[in-house]
């Protein structure tokens, strides 16, 4: 596997990459004056655009919502990528070949791009093959678990025929070695020699989160096949199973809008789900859910501990009621406090699947399960509690214990307290007795991992809380104008520009960075080397500045941008003839520092003069 991608490339790619262009991909822009660009934002509803674009500068800012970054950020968010998918992405739409630092990047780089070149070939065949006269039994298959033909299209369910190289055949008939398809997994090498490994069986393609297909779950279609009921592609260099959700590439809009995702146990179940209008559901795929597929949710959900939406997000598990379904019940509990969002359990009814309610008892059925959902701790309580006879104290006295167990893991203290009270009256004990018994447990139980601890967020300082005033406005105005037009300011300009003085505190600490970073004035990047000079706190802040519009008639930017820098400056030459004046009063006439301050004043005057005529 490569290394870190090198920090150069990465400048390299984001400077060639039209930020506009990205976002246009997903948010329809228009113009928004010279340089900057505005819509509808996609991180939440809105009816007026406040989402705006700054292509020079390289960065989006929503004054909505706050959303902002560089196209890096934008990509990651939209589309739930890591740093490094969302740079890999946009360095293959300008074909840019990254280096790593291990030097890996060419061989993995095309290895890999083989490898879903393969899958991407074998899974247009599977899908051509499913309207072969021999897939008749996968067509029925699929029917009786309520999916026609438009539903198989939708979710690229296709049908392996029941041969030993139909595959390998196609897929060498590609221009692909045996070799590769080994390696992708789409075929299997015995003594005998090189075969299909799905055959006879219906073929579910697994996509990562960017849609890219990169393995395949299969089902069998007859008894005559021995092979285990659902096969799965082995693990590759481009999956595993670990950290790879079925559905999630079409659920992930959904979920990320929503803050909601549905976590079922099948490709059907995810199939049953979105027909019927759950579109937040995903699967695991040949393996249990567990903690490598929580990042996957965390980024994806936008789980944070420092998200406003925390309290909001929902993770909905569904399980199965028999052995082991409470088995991946009991793995899940041990993993939910790794969410900042609250967790879920949905059940099903009589030992039915979700595509099973869908099929016996209608769409509505189905999403009724769902939204009937009970919290995961009390979920675990009643569990621990099943099968305890709470007609005899002995019994109740066993499963007080039993359930304090899980609340003692509950780390925030009013939800705590609210199960002992809960849990009392489902044993028919008075709370006080409850609470006791938890505080003995407590003292005797080691430390365990609770919930992701929330804390507040430190003060970020936001442009819409500047003053209105009109020093204020000239500061900030004059810094927006270096930061989004140094095309226009000539270098001499914005030094005295910023060896001006500011009054206010935030203003005068951007000024302080962009005098840092000065010596890369008007480059590409500029504005990135200015964010990254200044305290986290106004992180945001710079951001703002360098996409909000500057108050100008669309044919006019560069006249404001000369303008407001002129007045701050004439401003700033007001100021110092001041302190001349007080000075001058203070001095002795005649004497030499007399004439020293009279002779810096008509220097100053002819520095407002020209300033002035140079507007």
């Amino acid at each position: 596997m490569a290394g870190r991608i090198r920090r150069a490339d990465i400048d390299e790619v984001r400077q060639r990459v039209n930020i506009a262009d990205v976002v246009g991909d997903y948010v329809s822009l228009k113009s928004a004056g010279v340089g900057s660009m505005k819509g509808l934002c996609p991180f939440h509803d809105e009816r007026s655009p406040s989402f705006h674009v700054r292509p020079q500068a390289g960065f989006y800012h929503c004054f909505g919502c706050g959303e902002g970054g560089d196209v890096y950020t934008f990509i990651q968010k939209l589309d739930a990528l890591s740093f490094t998918e969302a740079v890999e992405r946009l360095a293959a739409r300008v074909g840019f070949a990254l280096s790593y630092e291990d030097g890996g990047a060419v061989e993995d780089g095309q290895k890999r791009s083989r490898l879903l070149q393969v899958n991407k070939e074998a899974e247009e065949f599977f899908r051509a093959q499913i309207h072969s006269p021999q897939a008749e039994a996968g067509r029925t298959f699929l029917a009786e678990k309520g999916f026609d033909q438009l539903a198989a299209e939708r979710f690229g369910v296709g049908y392996a025929p029941d041969s030993f190289d139909a595959l390998s055949s196609h897929l060498t008939g590609k221009g692909f070695s045996v070799p590769e398809l080994i390696e992708a997994g789409v075929v299997s090498k015995s003594e005998r020699g090189v075969y299909d490994r799905f055959r006879g069986r219906v073929v579910w393609p697994i996509r990562d989160v960017t849609g890219q297909t990169v393995g395949f779950g299969a089902r069998r279609l007859s008894d005559d096949d021995k092979g285990p009921k659902y096969l799965n592609t082995p693990e590759t260099p481009v999956y595993h199973k670990s950290k790879v959700l079925y559905g999630l590439d079409l659920a992930k809009r959904q979920i990320a809008k929503k803050h909601q995702v549905v976590i079922v146990e099948g490709y059907t179940d995810v199939m049953a789900c979105h027909l019927a209008g759950i579109d937040t559901a995903v699967a695991t795929c040949g393996t249990a859910f567990g903690a490598d597929h929580i990042p996957l949710i965390r980024r994806v959900l936008g789980d944070s501990e420092h998200s406003v939406d925390q309290s909001r997000g929902e993770v909905i598990f569904t399980f199965d009621p028999d052995e082991a379904g409470q088995k991946a019940a009991s793995k899940a509990f041990a993993d939910q406090g790794k969410f900042a969002a609250q967790t879920y359990v949905a059940v099903p009814p009589h030992g039915l699947d979700p595509c099973d309610v869908r099929i016996e008892r209608g769409d509505d059925a189905l999403r009724d399960v769902i939204e009937s959902r009970r919290p995961m701790y009390e979920f675990m309580i009643k569990r621990v509690m099943d099968g305890v006879d709470l007609n005899t104290v002995e019994g109740r006295a066993h499963a007080l214990r039993q359930a304090l167990q899980v609340v003692t893991t509950i780390r925030d203290g009013i939800v705590r307290q609210g199960y002992v009270r809960e849990l009392a009256g489902w044993l028919g004990m008075e709370p006080a007795e409850v609470s006791r018994e938890l505080q003995q447990t407590t003292r005797k139980a080691p430390a365990t991992p609770g919930p992701v601890a929330v804390s507040d967020d430190a003060p970020i300082y936001q442009l819409g809380s500047l003053s209105s005033d009109p020093v204020t406005t000239i500061e900030r105005d004059a810094l927006m104008a270096l930061l989004q037009h140094p095309e226009v300011i000539p270098l001499e300009r914005a030094s005295q520009v910023l060896q001006a003085h500011f009054s206010h505190g935030a203003l005068a600490l951007v000024r302080d960075a962009l005098l840092a970073v000065f010596d890369h004035y008007g480059e590409p990047g500029w504005v990135g080397r200015v964010q990254a000079e200044i305290p986290e706190s106004l992180q945001v802040f710079v951001q703002q500045m360098a996409v909000h519009p500057l108050p100008e008639r669309d044919d006019e930017a560069g006249r404001y941008a000369l303008g407001v820098t002129a007045t701050l400056l004439d401003k700033d030459l007001l100021r110092r003839k001041g302190q001349l004046l007080s000075s001058l009063q203070r001095s002795t006439p005649g004497s030499d520092d007399y004439a020293a301050l009279q002779r810096q004043l008509v220097d100053l005057e002819a520095t407002r003069r020209g300033l002035q005529e140079g507007e």
